[in-house]
């Protein structure tokens, strides 16, 4: 038997999260209201991670 192409994740740490990358995180979830970014709330922790670096940025 043929086995399906394994597909593997790959987490990013250590970068912190920038407003670009918050938006497209956000536009993925607003493209597509069922999947699973959007319904697991990823979308809402990535614009409040962005949002508090800005502000350790701007108080750095």
């Amino acid at each position: 038997m043929d086995q399906p192409p394994r597909i593997w994740k790959v987490i990013v740490m250590g970068k912190d999260m920038d407003r670009e990358s918050a938006d497209r995180i956000i536009a993925a979830a607003d493209r597509d209201p069922d999947s699973a970014t959007a319904t697991s709330g990823f979308d809402d922790r990535a614009d409040a991670a962005a949002t508090r670096n800005e502000d350790r940025d701007e108080n750095d």
